[in-house]
């Protein structure tokens, strides 16, 4: 086991000494590929912005550069080898910016996001960016306000589509940003956005896309790591670089159902960073701290808190079209496990994810009317084996059921469990609420699915 330092470099000259601890294995982060052009899909995201009329300021891009080193080690550290519990890693991060000023004052919530995020220990510290990266943005040739008015996550999920849909049927006109990590995800995100613009071919609302992706190996002699705890950073992290070419007090959403933005552990065996954390209110929060200690004009926002996902199939702004591109969202946690039974890219019908979708798609439009292929179909054609996947994730469910039902007081309790929700006092009673509306829809459908061991 290791602690690890990531040194973010703009090119081969970029030689500045960054001191190490003697128990520390320092990696390089290249942000430049050749003479100026910036790595990582950094530099295309920012060409795709200008040419939409979005210029994000220069701590903007610090944004996207800081959530460059995250990425990087979260994705090519392994939690197994160089963790002392199998979980917690300690990483150290230098990043160059445009501000180091700026950004050490916001680097103890920076740090405190990060580990209630992904449950590592993080330290991040800045330096300037060398002389000729100082300044890098394009700033707007003028005053006018931009093409759009809104900017929303677009995962390629079914929750990210609805939001799409309300904002372009309320008139406005969103800036949808992606990150394309695994393909699948990808292909869901362009098939939906393609299907998007044709419906609504009066709105000029677009996509930024974001790739990134480090080869494995990046750290010399440590495995890499697929449980991307820290994934939602870089995602809200492009949201926000995008909003800051938006305009004053831009707002990012970031569209989750009630249920899984919480996210409960369903049973005691599921605590803590075990737990994703991605859209927990706390975690917003603190984005909301960071984002006003940074001096950048805008929020995060989950305007679907309070509903669970259910009713945002039945509160969306067109029910009709939803119907037509649900089938394209994409909402299993890994899509292609399949593949060994012969099948392709689909959902396996039995996971968290999948559950949620299930059962919120029978809520809205009644049994029998989802038409998504799953790999399971039928969760009651056979007893699923509680000591595979396909019965885990429904055993537990039937665990949380069973413990509401018997004590429905307890939601009150259990939606503290995975972190602090300080900043909720007085909507405590709605997220007590959507807990219970959420796993009663559930409940619904798996109510006579039989799990045991086998």
């Amino acid at each position: 086991m290791n602690r690890h330092l990531i040194v973010g470099r703009f090119g081969s000259d970029d030689q500045i000494e960054i001191p190490s601890a003697t128990d520390e294995q320092t990696t390089r982060l290249e942000l430049v590929a050749g003479e100026k052009s910036l790595n990582h899909g950094i530099g295309g995201a920012l060409t795709s912005l200008n040419r939409l009329g979005v210029s994000p300021s220069e701590i903007g891009l610090d944004l996207l550069i800081v959530a460059a080193h995250v990425h990087a080690a979260d994705t090519r550290i392994s939690r197994e080898e160089q963790s002392q519990d199998s979980w917690t890693r300690e990483i150290r991060l230098v990043v160059p910016v445009s501000d180091p000023n700026r950004w050490h004052a916001a680097a103890g919530t920076l740090s405190r996001m990060l580990g209630f995020l992904t449950g590592d220990r993080w330290s991040v510290g800045f330096r300037f960016r060398p002389e000729r990266f100082i300044r890098i943005t394009t700033p707007r040739a003028t005053l006018l306000p931009t093409t759009f008015d809104a900017v929303s996550l677009f995962s390629g999920g079914l929750d990210s589509l609805i939001g799409a849909i309300d904002l372009l049927e309320n008139g406005r006109t969103p800036l949808l940003v992606s990150h394309a990590g695994e393909s699948a995800s990808s292909d869901a995100q362009s098939k939906l956005f393609s299907k998007l613009k044709n419906h609504y071919t009066a709105s000029s609302f677009d996509r930024l896309r974001l790739p990134m992706v480090f080869e494995n190996g990046m750290v010399e002699g440590v495995g890499s790591e697929n449980s991307t705890r820290g994934r939602s950073f870089l995602f809200f992290s492009l949201g926000a670089f995008a909003g800051t070419g938006i305009g004053s007090n831009f707002v990012l959403r970031v569209p989750e159902n009630g249920l899984i933005a919480l996210n409960v552990p369903l049973d005691p065996l599921r605590l803590g960073s075990n737990s994703t954390r991605t859209t927990h209110p706390f975690y917003i929060a603190r984005w909301n701290d960071f984002l006003a200690e940074m001096g950048i004009d805008g929020r995060v926002e989950n305007p679907y808190w309070d509903k669970t996902k259910g009713e945002m199939v039945v509160s969306c702004a067109n029910g009709t079209l939803l119907r037509l591109l649900a089938d394209d969202s994409l909402s299993c946690s890994s899509p292609a496990k399949s593949r060994w039974q012969g099948h392709g890219i689909e959902h396996c019908g039995y996971c968290l994810p999948c559950l949620i979708r299930r059962a919120s798609l029978d809520a809205a439009w009644g049994r029998g009317h989802d038409s998504t292929v799953y790999t399971v179909p039928d969760l009651r054609a056979n007893p699923l084996d509680t000591h595979e996947s396909k019965g885990q994730q429904v055993r537990s469910f039937q665990f949380a059921i069973e413990r509401l039902r018997v004590r429905p007081d307890l939601a009150r309790l259990l939606i503290h469990k995975p972190g602090s929700l300080a900043d909720e006092i007085p909507r405590l009673d709605q997220l007590a609420d959507v807990y219970r509306r959420g796993l009663n829809e559930v409940a619904q459908l798996i109510d006579g699915v039989i799990t045991k061991p086998i």
